[in-house]
């Protein structure tokens, strides 16, 4: 089983696609300009305090406010707010945290009013992109994701992820961890750390670290709106996240870009380095790898499933509907409930596919092909519950219902990917209407003698749809011998099917457009 990561640089920023066994699993689009990533920390100012709500919007330079909820303000924003404003009327003159007195808890259910007031500046945390019509959503429970390790600045806990099983492994991480932490600094140990020495994990603490102490520094002259800390870009975020012994490849096709990862793989993982290739070939680098012609196969509302069947995705305001259909697959199999199956067990396998792949949060809703067999429902729940547990994003699958629904949450921090997969008519550029194709024969004769007669050309090459590319080399005596006796000049014709009927080109012998 392969893994590759694959990243096209565009004008504007980059696109990711991360293939397992060359099939597309996940798709990224980096744009470039101000952007409000999960994980970036800014210096807000309180623009409205809703006691109904518990809750407060903050500008952060998004043109919604962002929304902060009580319950998002982490127990130790008193000490948060209470060193930020050190920090920033240069009373503190250190960004460590060793030493500074934390105060005391706030109460878990207390109301925003107590603790925040209009105008106030403070710390957040962006946990949620903007999506739609809501601006971002925010908490002061400020977090810095490294690759084994997460730094929780105003903390004392050190936390063990919930995915490794391991109680001694468990165990050792966390006394490890308890004896090289800073003072004042929580440490939250992530799944990849199992196994991992000391070594490599105090650098990468030490990293964290270092990002806090030049975060506080320009916090010291920052304004409201300003960003603090900017979360690595997407690029470097995924391999953050995804880079492990599996990876066969990463390959770039932008110098710089190359140069980029290349710097922060050397920081984060030395040994993944030989991993990195830079694509120099003229051919697009999606186009060698298959990747653009599945983007335009897998987005869109209709997508087919291996095998026959389809579904139909739908999107709402509120959740996302999935429809199984089983297309052709209805006559291949012996009985209604074997056909079902089969179709809904495929059909699990690519949904949990374009969960990931098109990053599809909130709710979804997927209605499934009627089943009768409880073992069969339950054959799906499981086919589903395995496909998604690769799935980063955290998210609940419940059982069939007796109608024939699976009702699935995922967490939604970004704006759904949604790529345009219908293009504009070649023929009629959106019209509606094309010359008559009748004549197009006439056409190109037309412009074959004026180029023979007016403009002397020796050698020509004509590119038409191989229709008509037929029409004018097929036969006894075709159309182009009947050139050639006429002017005793020989005409190339080459077929080219990405043409329209009414499409085509004329080079001259040196290969050149000749403009028409």
């Amino acid at each position: 089983m392969s893994n590759e990561l694959v990243i096209n640089s565009t004008q504007t920023g980059c696109r990711i696609a991360l293939l397992k066994d060359r099939k597309l699993i996940e798709f990224h689009q980096q744009d470039g300009g101000t952007q409000f990533n999960v994980g970036d920390i800014y210096l807000g100012t309180v623009k409205k305090v809703v006691q109904g709500l518990n809750a407060a919007f903050i500008d952060i330079g998004y043109e919604k406010d962002a929304f902060l909820h009580y319950l998002d303000l982490g127990p130790q924003i008193q000490s948060m707010n209470k060193f930020t404003k050190l920090i920033q009327t240069k009373k503190e003159t250190s960004t460590k945290l060793t030493g500074f007195n934390n105060e005391p808890d706030i109460n878990k259910f207390g109301k925003i009013g107590q603790v925040l007031t209009k105008n106030q500046k403070i710390l957040v945390q962006v946990v949620k992109e903007p999506i739609s019509t809501k601006g971002p959503r925010l908490s002061c429970e400020l977090s810095i994701a490294g690759r084994y390790l997460v730094l929780v600045p105003f903390s004392q806990a050190v936390n063990v992820s919930k995915k490794i099983g391991d109680s001694n492994e468990r165990k050792r991480l966390a006394r490890l961890i308890s004896s090289i932490k800073p003072e004042n600094f929580g440490v939250i140990i992530r799944t990849v750390a199992t196994g991992k020495d000391v070594k490599e994990l105090d650098t990468d603490l030490q990293n964290l670290v270092q990002i806090w102490h030049r975060g506080m520094e320009s916090l010291r002259l920052s304004k409201s709106t300003d960003k603090v800390i900017g979360e690595v870009s997407r690029t470097n975020s995924i391999l953050r996240d995804i880079l492990n012994e599996t990876f066969d490849s990463i390959t770039i096709d932008d110098k710089d870009l190359f140069e980029e990862v290349r710097s922060y793989i050397t920081k984060i993982a030395p040994d993944k380095e030989k991993l990195l290739r830079l694509h120099q070939s003229k051919v697009k680098i999606f186009e060698i790898f298959g990747v653009e012609k599945q983007l335009k196969t897998s987005f869109g509302k209709s997508v087919t499933v291996a095998n026959g069947g389809y579904l139909i995705i739908e999107h709402t305001e509120a959740l996302h509907v999935v429809d199984v259909n089983s297309g052709n697959k209805s006559n291949r199999e012996e009985d209604q409930e074997t056909t079902a199956l089969t179709v809904n067990v495929e059909a699990a396998i690519e949904i949990a596919r374009q969960l990931r792949l098109r990053d599809m949060g909130g709710i979804i809703v997927v209605d499934f092909i009627d089943m009768r067999k409880i073992e069969n429902k339950r054959t799906i729940y499981n086919t589903m519950v395995e496909e998604m547990a690769t799935d980063r994003s955290k998210h609940t699958i419940l059982p069939l219902s007796k109608f024939g629904l699976m009702q699935i949450t995922r967490q939604r921090v970004r704006p759904e990917v949604n790529i345009a997969t219908k293009e504009q008519c070649p023929s009629c550029a959106g019209t509606g209407q094309i010359t008559a194709s009748i004549l197009v024969a006439d056409q190109i004769e037309e412009t074959l003698l004026y180029f023979f007669n007016k403009q002397n050309e020796k050698k020509l090459t004509l590119i038409v749809h191989p229709y008509l590319s037929a029409y004018f080399t097929e036969g006894v005596i075709s159309k182009r011998m009947k050139w050639f006796m006429n002017h005793f000049k020989w005409v190339n014709v080459i077929a080219d099917s990405s043409l329209a009927l009414n499409e085509y080109n004329f080079l001259n012998e040196n290969g050149e457009v000749i403009q028409l």
